[in-house]
């Protein structure tokens, strides 16, 4: 079982920064893939980022450059800079502790509520 709880989310202007913080009940060397999800009001959940143990990292198109992901510890970070309105939405954060791909997680946080205003 790994437990995570999400942190960081609020209200921000266009352009604005925003990090959030995911902790796991689990060190993070022990969770092979992390991700970070996002959910609009009306659209199906989509993937933002990723990384492995090993280093590598994933972005959706519409974040490349904006968002990074990063981990420590028993945290996964996700720095968002340059927020734009169609970033807002509820950010949820997933463990994969024995994945190999990108987009399949056991494990979900409960999510925390990004708003970007325009």
């Amino acid at each position: 079982q790994v437990q995570l709880v999400e942190s960081g989310g609020g209200l921000v202007q266009a352009g604005g920064s925003l990090r959030l913080s995911c902790e796991t009940s689990r060190k993070i060397f022990s969770i092979n893939v992390m991700g970070w999800y996002r959910q609009a009001p009306g659209k199906q959940r989509e993937f933002v980022a990723a990384c492995k143990t090993g280093g590598t990292t994933n972005y959706a198109d519409s974040v490349k450059g904006r968002f990074t992901i990063s981990r420590d510890r028993n945290t996964v970070y996700l720095q968002m800079t340059s927020l734009k309105p169609e970033d807002t939405g509820v950010y949820y954060c997933a463990a994969a502790p024995s994945g190999t791909t990108w987009y399949e997680y056991n494990y979900w946080g409960q999510g925390t509520q990004v708003t970007v205003s325009s």
